[in-house]
């Protein structure tokens, strides 16, 4: 709890065993979390039997695999009906620290903003965790083609660490949005459009084998999305285009 708010950390897992334990152990030690909400994308290994040991924790398991953004739509319709006011989620593999949780909570649950991102760019966390060199590249071409398509001024939008109000959530139409990786970005681009501002966290992190990454094709298909959610958002601001992803009125 922050304050009189509910915190609730959401954690999309997939084949998670070898992590979750000591990211969960991590996120409780921070003393604000009330519940941890974790839904398995159809695993392999025993990340949902680990899970459900977890104190204070509710498991979800999806039947088949139904990808990542499919996978965080149920972590937030989750975390809305057991009544969080702030919602974060934090990825089971350790590679983003849970020690940003009561900063992140904090600038939300004292009204600041109604997002928050944890930020590798900032403080040059990125490289220096292990961040491989073209992933970076790719990272900031971009996020300097999207802050222009957009016209916002984020260090990245590729991050897996984010805090959001229920207020926030409660507004986005996130159900239409891709049940692929390029989820995330599309959500960026619907607070953007909502007119909601965007705070930044620097958030060191960790790369290693344990720790979840998309290969090179999934890379180049994600940034493609990126890409194509971007313009569409300008397009649908100039008025040349109507997309689902970004629908009229705006407040």
């Amino acid at each position: 709890m922050f304050r009189d708010k509910k915190v609730v950390v959401v954690m999309p897992a997939y084949n998670a065993a070898q992590t979750l334990k000591m990211t969960y152990d991590e996120v409780m030690a921070q003393g604000i979390v009330d519940l941890v909400i974790l839904v398995d994308d159809a695993s392999r290994d025993e990340t949902s039997a680990i899970a459900r040991a977890l104190p204070r924790t509710k498991v979800h398991v999806h039947e088949r695999n139904r990808g990542y953004g499919a996978n965080q739509k149920t972590c937030y319709r989750m975390a809305l009906r057991e009544g969080g006011d702030i919602v974060i989620m934090v990825h089971p593999d350790y590679q983003y620290t849970p020690k940003l949780i009561p900063a992140m909570a904090s600038m939300i649950g004292n009204g600041l903003y109604h997002c928050v991102l944890g930020s590798r760019i900032l403080g040059g966390h990125a490289v220096r965790g292990g961040m491989p060199l073209w992933k970076y590249v790719a990272n900031r071409f971009l996020t300097l083609v999207e802050n222009i398509l957009l016209g916002a001024k984020l260090s990245e939008y590729h991050t897996g660490y984010r805090a959001f109000s229920r207020e926030l959530l409660e507004k986005l139409p996130i159900e239409v949005n891709s049940d692929d990786f390029v989820f995330d970005n599309q959500m960026l681009a619907q607070i953007v459009w909502f007119g909601y501002t965007i705070a930044e966290v620097s958030c060191p992190t960790k790369y290693f084998a344990e720790a979840s990454s998309i290969n090179f094709r999934r890379s180049v298909e994600y940034g493609m999305g990126c890409l194509f959610t971007a313009m569409t958002f300008r397009l649908s601001k100039m008025g040349v285009v109507r997309s689902t992803l970004f629908p009229e009125p705006r407040p």
